[in-house]
């Protein structure tokens, strides 16, 4: 009996993967970590002041907000270093990956800390929309949709 049950759990599991793996084509165990670091990038890219390397994180033609192409996403990662004095901190957390035809659509939460004050503030918390590619680079932001959650009292 207890056989019968783990066999069918462990047929279940390979089933469940095996689907998914079909799903997602050549995307790999290391496609997932390349993106996760891609993520990583981003953040530490952003908040330590490598406004190119901020920029190379996206594809040539890549959006974020009203910025579009290497040299709009460098100047908006300027103007924010210089907004917040090098003193910013993203928080990404529950980052989801799921495998497109054409790459990936990721989402996570953002909370967006500014270490200036004491305590530390708050400055935004939200959620990111991607959407990545894989190009001759690497992993690659295409897209990012910043979603702002409302400010208590906004209604």
């Amino acid at each position: 009996m207890k056989r019968a049950i783990i066999s069918a759990i462990v047929i279940g599991i390979l089933s469940v993967a095996s689907t998914g793996s079909a799903q997602s084509g050549s995307f790999s165990a290391d496609d997932y970590i390349e993106i996760q670091q891609l993520y990583a990038k981003y953040a530490h890219t952003l908040d330590l002041g490598d406004a190119e390397g901020w920029a190379n994180t996206f594809t040539p033609d890549g959006v974020f907000g009203e910025s579009q192409g290497h040299d709009q996403l460098k100047a908006f990662a300027e103007g924010f270093m210089g907004s917040f004095e090098g003193q910013a901190r993203h928080w990404n957390t529950q980052l989801v990956i799921t495998p497109t035809a054409d790459g990936a659509d990721g989402s996570c939460y953002l909370l967006l800390v500014d270490s200036r004050t004491q305590p530390y503030t708050i400055m935004a918390a939200g959620l990111y929309q991607d959407t990545v590619v894989k190009t001759s680079a690497g992993w690659r932001f295409q897209e990012r949709v910043f979603t702002q959650d409302p400010q208590p009292g906004s209604d």
